[in-house]
């Protein structure tokens, strides 16, 4: 597999998969139709065209080639029907929201790794570029999704999300500067952020949180 089809699998695989993250966080505020494509359409696109915008490609590329943006709203709308046909049991329910996590988090991952190559193919890139750009596109449709959802964004008090992303990137970065294996190098991001993000959900990981000290009783 060459790094450009690397590239266009990890897309359709962040496409898809936050765009089933933006539709379940629509269908959990009970939206329209409209309103589910609208999310959907943010969170799969929103943070690739922020990473095109900083790197002067303009109009983004979701807005020309328009294949990631159709396949979010068929996704939101395959979703929304089959959601619409299904009575949920309250397990059921439980497992809506573990499919929220598996979706949102293979998003992150794979956005972040085409935020970094999309970082590295720039000239005299270093670190700081690379990382910054997976970043954001990896949350920046996230952020989008939450607000208009009126819900605080995952990235600002979430376990380990976007501190997931920035260790990911970091390590492709490392690796293409050490090995030079630009395929290699993304796949191992890609898994490192699906692991902190699994261990994060499953073990209650969390950032430091600042409290204020409390006065000792007397």
């Amino acid at each position: 597999m060459t790094l450009a089809s690397t590239w266009e699998v990890l897309d359709v695989v962040g496409t898809i998969a936050f765009a089933l993250s933006g539709a379940l966080v629509g269908l959990s505020r009970r939206m329209d139709i409209f309103g589910i494509v609208v999310l959907a359409v943010l969170t799969a696109v929103g943070g690739g065209m922020i990473r095109d915008v900083l790197i002067d490609v303009v109009p983004p590329t979701a807005l020309v080639n328009t294949t990631n943006l159709l396949l979010a709203v068929a996704t939101a709308a395959v979703v929304s029907v089959a959601y619409g046909s299904v009575h949920f049991t309250r397990e059921q329910k439980r497992r809506f929201a573990v499919l929220f996590h598996v979706s949102d988090t293979l998003g992150l991952a794979a956005f972040t790794v085409t935020g970094v190559i999309a970082g590295l193919a720039q000239k005299d890139s270093r670190f700081t570029l690379p990382i910054l750009l997976g970043l954001l596109t990896a949350v920046g449709g996230g952020v989008m999704r939450d607000l208009l959802a009126q819900r605080m964004p995952t990235v600002l008090h979430a376990d380990v999300y976007a501190v997931a992303s920035v260790i990911g990137a970091f390590f492709i970065c490392f690796m293409k500067r050490q090995h030079g294996d630009m395929q290699a190098a993304a796949w191992f991001g890609f898994f490192i952020v699906v692991l902190l993000r699994a261990c994060a959900i499953r073990f209650g990981w969390q950032i430091y949180h600042p409290r204020p000290k409390r006065k000792p009783r007397q």
